[in-house]
């Protein structure tokens, strides 16, 4: 039986599955079945003492019996939740698979949590894995039932009820960087993709490895502990301290620490390795605007994506996993690429306008390109059939562009709130370089106002500039801050939103090659 730590996960033979919990406060056990946005479909997907079976999931006593293969067809995953109102304590949750045990988890609620999902059961490919959670809530079952969409079905709300957001009490999580779309945890295998499904592949996988992470320095961190609590013992005594008694008990802790340290980064290459073959399969069949840049994909012809890619996330202390860093498109945050220099950073934009242009063939895409210091000469000839206008390198014609896309946002706001409102037509791109400079002060309320209403004619804003968040000017600040930062400068830190581990970015680089130049830009 595997002893597990919170985001750590295991392959299931897709046998019964059974459910149980220790705990020094007897606590009632609930299950939810979620789709891929890790909410729930009807009543029948929300296991509580009230509704007890439905298909593949029972309550049977103080157990949950979960039937993988009469779970239904669409569902993702089956979350499994301990709960007590008066809080359950330390809770080891357990899993056993064919009556054989195969997983234990320890659980320590810290902030008052009174419910806890322990386990996740996934699909992955044609097969399951289980992963150990440990997510708490404090306002109980029915906060963790509304956070997943199962209020209409939920017991009613005790008196007392007060909300309250969920915490990891097992490991940190914090979203450090709050412009991380968070993706669902449920997993998905190499079939090939259907369309829309590639940004939360990705995402997936980047989850695995950010749990994974997270185990490995869980177990590094341990380790160095219980290092430091035997060294200390072996030298708390004056009379031992120099004894050949000493010796051996400093040998057997240095010994025990690097057993335990090997033992975990086994365990992270593993993961890595298998994470990166998924990769490798998944990169052969996802559209142009995720895929690598050697993809076949770049050969066909285009197919809708619902994200792009933005470059690869890794960590060295870690190994050499790297991770593709994407996000939905069309951009539901402005991308804010942080650079003093437009120039240094041209081979950035030249991969992300290529990736936005292959985003959504089945619509007519129109670029808006402010390129005040012409840095971007070099590519935008290629991109003459889909300019709105030629690049803007005056800057007293910035003000009646961004005009243009502020009122035909406003047009489309009028319609939608009169209840004639169209999915848009276009996918427009917006280009603002070298901002704020050469900007006027109406322009950054223009581009607030895209911010606001953007999505309504389609668009999707990328704004080069140094990091304006602390800015003097209010409107500037707050634009800056609504953004999603991409850092240039080497060392600077992204933060995964599952765990709160470190990652470096590497953006990607149009190709200089002119041939896969102009293959990608066609």
């Amino acid at each position: 039986m595997k002893q597990m730590q919170a985001g750590q996960n295991i392959a299931l033979d897709g046998g019964p599955a059974r459910f149980q919990v220790n705990a020094a406060v007897p606590p009632t056990l609930s299950a939810l079945v979620v789709a891929a946005d890790l909410r729930v479909a009807s009543a029948a997907d929300v296991l509580v003492t009230e509704r007890p079976a439905g298909p593949g999931v029972r309550l049977e006593g103080a157990a949950v019996v979960v039937t993988p293969a009469e779970v239904r067809a669409d569902a993702q995953a089956v979350l499994l939740i301990a709960s007590a109102a008066a809080g359950p304590g330390t809770v080891t949750a357990m899993l056993s698979e064919n009556d054989a045990p195969v997983a234990e988890f320890v659980i320590t609620p810290q902030s008052g949590e009174t419910a806890l999902i322990c386990f996740e059961l996934y699909r992955r490919g044609p097969g399951w894995k289980l992963r150990a959670l440990g997510q708490g809530y404090a306002g109980g079952l029915t906060e963790l039932l509304r956070a997943h969409g199962a209020q209409d079905y939920a017991p009613v709300a005790p008196a007392d009820y007060v909300p309250a957001a969920p915490t990891v009490v097992s490991a940190t999580a914090t979203v450090a960087d709050t412009t991380v779309p968070v993706a669902p945890t449920a997993q998905a295998d190499i079939p090939p993709l259907e369309v829309g499904h590639g940004l939360e592949r990705l995402w997936m996988i980047f989850e695995d490895a950010a749990r994974s992470a997270a185990a490995l320095e869980s177990s590094r961190s341990y380790a160095a502990d219980r290092l430091d609590q035997e060294l200390s013992a072996a030298v708390s005594d004056p009379a031992t301290r120099n004894t050949p008694a000493a010796d051996a008990a400093r040998t057997a802790a240095q010994r025990r620490y690097d057993e335990l340290t090997a033992a975990a980064e086994d365990r992270h290459r593993g993961d890595s390795a298998q994470l990166q073959r998924e990769l490798a399969e998944a990169d052969a069949v996802l559209p142009a605007a995720l895929a690598s840049w050697n993809s076949p994909a770049w050969d066909r012809p285009a197919i809708p994506s619902d994200g792009i890619r933005l470059g690869e996330l890794y960590a060295p202390e870690r190994g050499g996993l790297r991770i593709p860093y994407c996000v939905p498109v069309p951009l539901n945050r402005p991308l804010w690429v942080d650079s003093e220099s437009s120039a240094a950073v041209a081979p950035v934009i030249g991969a992300l306008l290529a990736r936005l242009l292959r985003a959504a063939p089945g619509r007519r895409t129109v670029v808006d390109i402010i390129d005040l210091t012409g840095a971007f000469a070099g590519f935008t000839g290629m991109l003459a059939p889909v300019l709105a206008g030629p690049p803007i390198t005056d800057h007293t014609d910035i003000s009646a562009r961004l005009q243009q896309l502020v009122d035909s946002a406003e047009l489309a706001e009028m319609a939608y709130n009169s209840g004639q409102g169209v999915p848009p037509a276009e996918h427009r791109i917006l280009l603002a370089a070298d901002f704020p400079h050469g900007y006027q002060s109406t322009d950054a309320q223009r581009l607030v106002a895209l911010l606001t209403r953007g999505d309504l004619i389609g668009l999707s804003t990328v704004i080069v500039g140094a990091n304006e968040s602390e800015s003097h000017d209010s409107t500037v600040a707050a634009l800056s801050r609504a953004c999603r930062h991409l850092p240039t400068l080497t060392g600077t830190p992204l933060f995964d939103p599952w765990t709160n581990n470190a990652w470096q970015l590497d953006l990607d680089l149009l190709p200089q090659e002119p041939e896969q130049r102009a293959r990608i830009l066609r």
